[in-house]
């Protein structure tokens, strides 16, 4: 079962990771657009900026996901440096309990906000407003599969193998 489990992590993470280069490519080509539109043809669309702000929401949002599993987030190791070994290994289990919660509180909540407002459009877009609020909920699902498999491996003392270094 765990190695379903980290299978699935690997393939989602790296999945995550894309996506979040694609969104990043994506939102840098509509804004380079957005610019060249307005000063060079005088005529700015209207799109550009509601386009780059829902890419921004998911590229980030999946880099973070993917952040917890490939442990590339930003963490301060101060007070575990400075506890015995026995201890930090409690330590690193509370800090994924942790996370664990706040994953599960943003897919929960995400999943709600997207329900409440797929009805709505962005103007600009076309699009459901809830399509804002789904990165929400699948990086929270992710967080929570991701700090399961690393609660996992803290217990048989073993790591996340990374798929990027």
């Amino acid at each position: 079962m765990f190695k379903l489990l980290t299978a699935f992590s690997k393939l989602t993470s790296r999945a995550a990771l894309y996506i979040s280069f694609a969104g990043l490519i994506g939102m840098t080509v509509i804004i380079s657009w957005q610019v060249f539109a307005r000063y060079v043809l005088h005529a700015a669309p209207s799109w550009t900026e509601q386009a780059s702000l829902l890419l921004m929401l998911w590229f980030i949002l999946f880099a973070a996901a993917a952040g917890v599993r490939e442990g590339f987030h930003i963490r301060l190791t101060l007070l575990e440096d400075a506890l015995p070994d026995n201890r930090k290994r409690i330590l690193r289990l509370f800090c994924h309990g942790v996370v664990l919660f706040f994953g599960a509180a943003m897919a929960w909540s995400g999943a709600g906000l997207v329900f409440e407002t797929w009805s709505h459009t962005i103007p600009t877009l076309g699009l459901p407003r809830g399509l804002a609020y789904l990165p929400i909920a699948i990086a929270g699902a992710l967080i929570v599969v991701y700090t399961v498999e690393r609660i996992i491996l803290e217990t048989r003392g073993g790591e996340a193998e990374r798929i990027w270094n």
